[in-house]
């Protein structure tokens, strides 16, 4: 059992446009993956031109099964397998979100979301501990011209001594 192939496809008006694709090669020489992945693009856009809205199917291609699903918003999705791979866990991954597919794609989402928030309250501690410094430094300021006023006011009061 083996996933060669998964492609998210957008199917235009005239013709199909791969938005995004993985592939694991790894089975076939170096020099074939190149043909390879070039057969499985142009296979998954072929087919997802073929295939009517809010449908799915299942194409044997050579030695390959291609699993397609078309959504009525014309984004299409295949998934390209041997023949052994079962038909069901392939229609689950393409009806799924990715994020519920893959349980280490939710957590890495999760961790990602984390290390956002993480990020804005470091940010958010950073601008308060500015807004301390400056506060300090007005009140180191203030001190200053309290102690300047201080010693003003009692220099005057000494002038003038009442008997």
């Amino acid at each position: 059992m083996k996933l060669y192939s998964l492609s998210v496809i957008y199917k235009g008006a005239t013709k199909a446009n791969l938005l995004k694709a993985a592939y694991d090669l790894s089975s076939f020489s170096f020099f074939q993956r190149s043909s390879v992945q070039e057969f499985m693009t142009f296979t998954s856009a072929l087919i997802v031109e073929r295939t009517t809205q809010g449908s799915r199917a299942s194409v044997k291609e050579q030695e390959y099964l291609c699993h397609v699903y078309v959504r009525n918003d014309n984004l299409g999705a295949v998934v390209i397998a041997d023949t052994e791979y079962p038909q069901r866990v392939c229609f689950t991954l393409l009806d799924k979100n990715p994020r519920e597919a893959d349980a280490m794609t939710k957590v890495q989402a999760e961790l990602d979301e984390t290390k956002i928030i993480l990020h804005h309250t470091m940010e958010s501690l950073l601008e308060r501990g500015e807004k301390l410094d400056d506060l300090v430094a007005k009140s180191e300021h203030l001190g200053n011209q309290s102690k300047a006023f201080y010693k003003t006011a009692r220099k005057q009061n000494s002038c003038c001594e009442i008997m």
